[in-house]
């Protein structure tokens, strides 16, 4: 019975903390998030960071200057790490002349309003711990995902939409061959409570997992069945005062309204012919990274306040040039198309769109390594990612690295960072947004004295 007790007290406490939401700490920019998140670690180097005099290194060993006997993979330890610079070309875009690789001739349009950080960095060197850091801010599985934190910190604006959505994108149809598979904790709730878990739509059937009734039960009588279990499960809340007994029944409510809300959001037989064409042939394939860039927009529309789409396959250990190509086929026009979207509708200004991966690609090459034909390994010392709209200074890049694009030698910006200049966006102070748990005040962006990168801040 004494044990009994400090369950309930407990539990109590639980259902007290979570009643009071932590809300805004200072006026917002933005409502809402869309990331755009490339699985398997896209190539700075042959992307975004440009190094016109690499060429003259090419197979040559890395100065061991430049590598210091940094920490490597165990594909890399003990093998020759020569020089392989990127094959493709780049031209200076946009009003302030950023470089832009040929591969990305759709984003180079709408360069004026990305902010590229080319001195992203993480701890991780291997991607399932790298990218549960750059979504939860901790290697370790178990925390809570970033757009979790949003729905925790700042609520629900939609009632017949979940706060944080998850769209799971197709990749290049020419094939990778190593693709790791996405798990759900990159989009879980962790120590949060579970209503504020990512829903991930799928790609066939239902776009929700048992959205539809089951054959012989009608809206009405949905209606009335869930009536009555809402009813026991209030009097089960009543009893145990148990927080997951409320997540179950405002779940239950949600999935209901869902039944109607959903179908009408997947429905894209409204959208005209020329916003189909702005993001390209590939919008029409059912999970596709362009259907779901588009559907990611009508998302932010109904006041869905964060939208995560992962595209997989940019491990390129070895044929990066023709693998990266279909790569950037696949997101450079319907990412550009989206921020044109939003921006035609008035609401980029509100809505921050975010894109990267979970670390970079190394300066030296892996497998058959010819002008034409090289790979890359992981590397976390330095990487490009970019944020749009929503309060961030466009037309502009942030950071610098070296010669090599190895180390970073100019405004470093920690994956912590990254998710705290996000979170400022939306009115949150970081160190603020917290949960308790295991006895810690725990948050998004841990304990080690993260920034917010306030240079690229409007």
């Amino acid at each position: 019975m004494g044990l009994g007790a400090a369950v309930l007290g407990s539990l109590s406490g639980l259902r007290a903390s979570e009643s009071v939401t932590p809300g805004m700490h200072h006026k917002p920019h933005a409502k809402r998030v869309i990331f755009l998140f490339m699985a398997g670690a896209p190539s700075q180097l042959d992307l975004f960071d440009y190094k016109p005099d690499l060429h003259k290194q090419y197979n040559q060993p890395l100065p061991e200057s430049v590598s210091m006997g940094q920490r490597v993979t165990a594909m890399t330890k003990g093998r020759k790490q020569v020089v392989a610079p990127s094959m493709f070309s780049f031209s200076r875009k946009g009003q302030n002349g950023i470089h832009m690789c040929e591969l990305l001739p759709h984003l180079s349009k709408v360069v004026d309003d990305l902010c590229i950080i080319k001195s992203t960095h993480t701890d991780a060197i291997n991607h399932d711990p790298a990218k549960t850091m750059f979504c939860t801010g901790s290697q370790i599985p178990g925390n809570a995902s970033l757009g979790s934190w949003l729905s925790y910190g700042l609520g629900s604006m939609n009632k017949n939409l979940p706060d944080f959505m998850v769209l799971n994108s197709a990749f290049w149809t020419g094939g990778t061959g190593n693709v790791q598979a996405l798990y759900s904790r990159l989009w879980g709730s962790g120590f949060l409570p579970s209503k504020h878990q990512g829903v991930s739509l799928q790609a066939e059937g239902d776009p929700v997992l048992f959205l539809s009734n089951p054959k012989g039960v009608n809206r009405d009588g949905r209606r009335r069945m869930l009536d009555l279990v809402t009813a026991l499960n209030q009097k089960h809340l009543d009893e145990l005062g148990d927080p997951e007994i409320q997540t179950t029944i405002s779940q239950q409510e949600m999935a209901f309204r869902m039944q109607a809300s959903v179908p009408e959001l997947t429905d894209l037989s409204g959208e005209s012919e020329h916003i189909r064409e702005m993001y390209g042939p590939e919008v029409t394939k059912t999970g596709s990274f362009a259907r779901n860039c588009l559907l990611a927009r009508r998302m932010v529309e109904r006041d869905v306040r964060f939208v995560q789409l992962f595209h997989r396959g940019w491990d390129h250990h070895v044929g990066l040039p023709k693998k990266l190509r279909g790569q950037a086929y696949d997101v450079d026009q319907p990412a550009a198309a989206l921020l044109m979207d939003l921006k035609n509708r008035g609401l980029l200004d509100e809505t921050l769109v975010v894109f990267g991966g979970e670390f970079g690609r190394t300066a030296f090459g892996q497998g058959k390594i010819e002008r034409d034909n090289y790979g890359r390994d992981h590397h976390p010392r330095c990487f490009s990612t970019w944020m749009a709209g929503g309060g961030i200074k466009g037309g502009v890049t942030y950071g610098k690295t070296d010669d090599f694009s190895y180390n970073i030698v100019e405004n470093p910006v920690h994956v912590n960072d990254f998710n705290a200049t996000v979170l400022d966006r939306l009115g949150i102070d970081h160190r603020k947004l917290t949960f308790p748990f295991l006895g810690l005040e725990q948050r998004l962006t841990g304990v080690e004295g993260a920034k917010v990168v306030s240079e690229i801040l409007l």
